[in-house]
């Protein structure tokens, strides 16, 4: 990627909406522009999980506006990521199909890890390089991430489902400020964390970090107070309780530094945050410059110059359930041929069309992960597996992408009536489906004689080209792609098995 090139990373939190633009210059990115809208859709959630009409809307209307801002962003130069209220709420396929089509790009739901993995670059990557030992901390609206790690290194990553906008909701609903009522809400948030006592002890840090929302409003409101800069202490936090008690209700607080957006969700931001205090033992906790955006941004960068941690995770996940390598390589090769033998003579703009390339030989490579809890349907033991997986890197809809893939690759096509409805899914999952039967029996198949077409003027045809030698020569092969074509008649997509010389088989 060259110096200048600008990205754009958005954040859809359960209480802002944030875009952060850059610029990259020799290997950093700066910042040029930074906006932020306060849409608390966390608090549109209701006890279903269901995410209210009123809160899509409110997050409709500032994606438009971020689209606005976004117009000439090129789509390998834009990501955009939403976190846990996306991640509970049921219904999100209706908030996220029209919000990508007035937004203009896909947004990724990440797992609660990946959140914290992009958390940590995020930080790490607007600190300066040191050796120290770092315990990373983030209290969002719903969801509060916790990280150790070391430079540019996370450790370990956990995600906990306690956050200022839920434990506001819940502790402090009528905007009061009691004792009892922090006292009631920092139990709860400990008795959530406790687990991470143990994963994250004292002895294994040397400086704990605090990122964005609730430790910046409260570092920020410190400072203002007087306390050391950008510097959160325990004796700065009974401080703070005080004057919220004091004051008694979210209308009568007056704090210089505070902004009016944080404070209807300072009350349960605040009583996490005692709690981490306690639980971890923090002496002191420093407010950091970078967040979950400029973590996305910096993985853009990566994604960008061939550094992806995607394809380093799919072949460590191959490895763990002791895939056949060269089984994987050869299935990839034969399926990317196959793809491109369509994609390159289609109207496919080359960079969308290398992103699906670059899915497809993932689930070629994870094809048979299925295989090491049982050969039977080990398609669907391998699907299970993507879709429960933690993979750094990838968001969840990627992951349940390959899983489908994964599921699809044989067997009938009727499980997946509704991915087929999506032309490029169709692409790949015939490309996979074929290479998967041209190397059924483990050994390089014999391409030469053999070629798959998109039938011209037609979106929804494909025809498979062979030699009549090679018919000859790979009886069970040309048997099986006959089965093959059967299968695809029964969806609303043709494949037919010809020979060159222009014979229907």
């Amino acid at each position: 990627m060259q110096n200048g090139q600008l990205l754009a990373a958005i954040d859809l939190g359960s209480n802002s909406f944030r875009l952060e633009i850059g610029v990259l210059e020799h290997g950093h990115i700066r910042r040029v522009e930074y906006l932020k809208e306060t849409v608390r859709q966390g608090n549109g959630l209701d006890a279903d999980r269901m995410l209210s009409q009123d809160a899509m809307e409110r997050g409709w209307e500032c994606l438009a506006r971020f689209s606005e801002r976004l117009s000439g962003f090129g789509p390998s130069h834009v990501r955009a990521v939403a976190t846990q209220t996306l991640r509970e709420a049921k219904n999100r396929e209706a908030f996220l199909t029209p919000a990508e089509k007035l937004f203009g790009f896909p947004i990724d739901v990440i797992s609660g890890r990946e959140e914290a993995r992009l958390i940590y670059s995020g930080v790490a990557n607007l600190l300066p390089q040191s050796e120290e030992k770092r315990l990373v901390i983030d209290i969002g609206g719903r969801s509060t991430e916790l990280i150790l790690g070391q430079g540019f290194k996370p450790q370990t990553m956990e995600s906990y489902r306690v956050g200022s906008v839920k434990w506001s909701m819940k502790y402090f609903a009528d905007g009061l400020f009691t004792p009892s009522a922090f006292e009631w809400a920092e139990v709860a948030a400990k008795a959530v964390l406790d687990e991470a006592i143990a994963l994250y002890p004292k002895n294994c840090w040397d400086v704990a970090y605090g990122s964005s929302g609730t430790i910046g409003a409260v570092a920020d409101v410190l400072q203002a107070a007087g306390w050391p800069s950008e510097v959160i202490t325990r004796e700065g936090l009974d401080w703070l309780k005080e004057k919220l008690i004091k004051a008694g209700r979210v209308e009568a607080l007056r704090l210089e530094g505070f902004k009016e957006d944080r404070k209807p969700v300072i009350g349960g931001g605040l009583a996490v945050l005692c709690a981490l205090f306690d639980l971890m033992q923090i002496n002191s906790m420093h407010a950091a410059e970078g967040a979950l955006r400029h973590g996305v941004l910096y993985d853009l960068l990566q994604r960008e110059e061939n550094t992806d941690l995607r394809s380093t995770m799919v072949t460590a996940l191959g490895n763990r359930f002791a895939v056949d390598a060269l089984q994987a390589e050869r299935v990839q090769k034969t399926a990317v041929s196959l793809f491109k033998s369509i994609v390159d003579k289609s109207s496919f703009e080359p960079q969308y069309a290398a992103r699906l390339e670059k899915k497809l030989s993932w689930a070629a490579h994870l094809l048979e992960i299925g295989t090491r809890i049982s050969h039977s349907d080990f398609h669907k033991h391998g699907a299970y597996i993507l879709d429960n997986a933690d993979l750094p890197g990838f968001s969840m809809s990627e992951l349940h992408r390959l899983s489908q893939l994964i599921l699809g690759h044989r067997g009938k096509l009727k499980k997946l009536e509704v991915e087929l409805r999506n032309s490029d899914f169709v692409i790949q999952l015939l490309s996979l489906r074929l290479a998967a039967i041209l190397c059924h029996a483990r050994r390089d198949p014999d391409l030469k004689g053999i070629s798959l077409k998109a039938v011209e003027g037609s979106t929804t045809e494909f025809t498979i080209q062979c030699k009549k030698t090679w018919l000859q020569q790979w009886p069970q092969s040309a048997h099986l792609l006959r089965e093959e074509c059967i299968a695809w008649q029964k969806t609303t997509w043709k494949l037919e098995l010809i020979e060159i010389n222009g014979k229907t088989i």
